[in-house]
């Protein structure tokens, strides 16, 4: 693929005068040059822009981006780093490379990279950016997964996978069996040629399903990126022989890491109680774990509700994976129309927008005010 054309210095300066104008205008006009269409210089606008927020590494000169669906679909590099952590080698495998984010950071750690990819151009962009970038010891692949497996000989210490999540119609997939490449039959296959496969997941996915399916897995990382949760990342480990393990990480925030032997899920039993000194919130990671009852029972707190994932205890924890609130209860007639609070609601029936109408406040400040209820009675909280 030849990439020359968007690298002329009179397009170059076209897309950075336009770096922040509107595309959709942009698209409706003439391109200025006779060989190059509005959507192709669209597309590098749009590369730029999401580069900036998501992987910042990328904005660079001579670095070619693809169409947004790639982009969209592309780990951040939060994400790609985080997995870097956790492996190295001698060889790494990528049977789905894409846009190629996570096995950038991934190969950094291995000798020798070897990258499978099915759509020709996005391998074309991927070995002109790594050329940019300087990467070496890169063997590129435009082979379809299943030929791949079928003609291969070597072994590597990692492969690496991210199936598509997406049917020909566009449409998300949830289910397992309909991925691509489907893993639940190729399993077996993966582990003639590693010992170690670690397969990136949506968040939607559901951990008991992933477990009931999928052979050998040592580990299920949560993985969140300032409290959203990005991934699911399933480690699959013929050499383990220890138990299964969650662990909960939440990125770019303060947060520690939690591992979560597996069986404690079902295990642990929680404590329940009426509020005390202070409010615990689970972050979204710990909380997509569905340790509700680990939670209590670890970090020795009372439970609110068995349907409200709220924590209370009259001692303040400094580790605690979520947001710690010192708090006391309040009442209803004590809310001042027009005061600011963030606004939290919990197994309550009315949603902070519902609230804020109803009590007359303003969304923001320092305070928060929480609503929820105990196995006793509805309450209404306020952070000191």
């Amino acid at each position: 693929m030849d990439f020359t054309t968007i690298f002329r210095p009179e397009v170059r300066q076209f897309i950075k005068e336009n770096i922040h104008k509107d595309l959709t205008k942009l698209l409706l006009s003439n391109s200025p040059f006779e060989d190059i269409s509005m959507q192709q210089i669209a597309q590098q606008i749009k590369g730029c822009r999401i580069a900036e927020k998501k992987f910042p590494f990328l904005l660079k000169e001579g670095i070619v981006f693809p169409p947004q669906l790639n982009l969209e679909q592309s780990s951040s590099q939060a994400t790609a780093i985080f997995k870097a952590s956790l492996f190295g080698g001698e060889s790494l495998l990528d049977l789905t490379c894409g846009y190629g984010i996570d096995a950038y950071y991934l190969s950094e750690n291995f000798k020798a990279t070897t990258l499978v990819e099915q759509n020709r151009e996005l391998l074309d962009i991927v070995k002109h950016n790594w050329s940019i970038l300087n990467k070496t010891h890169v063997l590129y692949l435009h082979q379809e997964i299943s030929f791949f497996l079928q003609n291969n000989t070597e072994r590597f210490s990692l492969i690496y996978l991210d199936p598509a999540r997406r049917d020909m119609h566009n449409h998300k997939k949830f289910l397992l069996k309909d991925l691509s490449p489907d893993i639940i039959n190729i399993g077996d296959e993966l582990l003639k040629f590693s010992d170690k496969i670690l397969i990136k997941l949506s968040p939607l996915m559901d951990i008991s399903m992933l477990i009931s399916q999928v052979k050998a897995i040592s580990y299920i990382y949560i993985i969140a990126v300032k409290n959203e949760v990005k991934e699911l990342l399933i480690v699959i480990d013929k050499a383990y022989d220890d138990e299964l393990s969650l662990r909960v990480c939440n990125l770019q925030s303060n947060d520690p890491d939690l591992e979560i032997p597996y069986s404690a899920l079902h295990a642990s039993v929680a404590s329940y109680g009426e509020v005390s000194s202070y409010l615990y919130i689970p972050n979204n990671a710990l909380l997509k774990s569905g340790a509700f009852n680990f939670i209590s029972e670890y970090f020795q707190l009372e439970k609110l509700h068995p349907n409200t994932q709220l924590y209370t205890s009259n001692h303040k924890i400094e580790n605690f994976p979520g947001r710690v609130l010192k708090i006391v209860s309040t009442d209803a007639k004590a809310i001042k129309k027009g005061e600011r609070f963030n606004i939290i609601a919990k197994n309550y029936p009315l949603t902070p927008e519902q609230i804020k109408k109803k009590y007359k406040i303003k969304d923001g400040g320092n305070q928060y005010l929480i609503f929820t209820q105990s196995r006793q009675r509805k309450l209404i909280l306020k952070s000191i």
